[in-house]
């Protein structure tokens, strides 16, 4: 408050001192007009009257930054005020309330769906199963057709349904050889048809020159051999047992729970089970 006292006072000071000093030049000024009508020189009197022309503007120069200063305040004033009041009523508008357990629990619920894990998909399965293998060789009894023996399919031959779909996704992802001991070239006609009315050779990528036969068990192993596949399932432990040497990995397809014979050989009790429990 002092402060501001004596800014005003000098500022008065300073109006009266200035306002006098207009009024001597003023009177001096009116003295030298009157002086003129007696000869004096007019260069004289153009002098004195531009002086009192520079003092008047030197004047108004000085009084101009108190008025500014006080329109500032003036404008400054009631906006200091406004802001005071605003914050005052978005401080007390604010509820006390704003994050309720309620709320929180909705968050959460928001944040666990949306991070939940992606169920992958089938052919992800089939990936992640074979390791990445690019090439399979699998027999057809016991693991794609319901018949267990080369007996069976002198009478008929049925591909299993739940093994399709997988079957399938195989068939996309890798070079599949399926192969099959048969007792006689009929056999081979329903077991190509059955595969055929399944879709295998339509829907899937398999065609019928990868679909092999043999007359004896050892034939079928040299067929895998030959091939020499990334992966082989079959449903004979012995044959298992012979490759377990030669090939990278194997799948034993068997109803029954039996022993891991090799770091190699996986065991499961169907082709569909087996790409299921990843």
């Amino acid at each position: 408050m002092t402060t501001g006292g004596d800014g005003d006072t000098s500022k008065q000071e300073l109006f009266h001192l200035i306002k006098r000093f207009g009024a001597c030049v003023t009177f001096k000024i009116s003295n030298l007009f009157s002086l003129s009508l007696h000869g004096l020189d007019i260069r004289s009197i153009g002098a004195v009257a531009g002086l009192a022309v520079a003092i008047v503007f030197t004047w108004r120069l000085l009084r101009s930054p108190s008025g500014s200063q006080r329109r500032q305040q003036k404008r400054q004033g009631p906006s200091s005020s406004n802001l005071g009041v605003t914050t005052h009523s978005n401080v007390s508008d604010v509820p006390s309330d704003a994050c309720s357990p309620s709320d929180d629990s909705r968050a959460q619920n928001v944040v666990d769906e949306f991070f939940q894990p992606v169920k992958p998909t089938l052919g992800q399965i089939v990936r992640q199963k074979l390791s990445e293998g690019r090439k399979v060789t699998c027999r057809l009894l016991g693991v794609i057709l319901e018949e267990s023996s080369p007996e069976e399919l002198q009478k008929q031959a049925t591909v299993r349904s739940s093994v399709l779909e997988v079957l399938l996704e195989v068939t996309k992802f890798c070079d599949l050889y399926l192969m099959e001991r048969v007792l006689d070239d009929e056999s081979e006609k329903r077991v190509l048809v059955a595969l055929e009315e399944a879709g295998v050779f339509t829907s899937g990528r398999l065609v019928k020159d990868k679909v092999l036969f043999c007359s004896t068990e050892n034939g079928r192993s040299s067929f895998v051999r030959q091939l020499e596949p990334d992966w082989h399932i079959d449903s004979n432990p012995e044959i298992v047992t012979q490759l377990a040497r030669f090939i990278k990995y194997q799948l034993h397809v068997s109803p029954y729970k039996t022993e891991r014979t090799a770091a190699n050989v996986f065991s499961a009790p169907s082709l569909e089970q087996f790409f299921g429990s990843i």
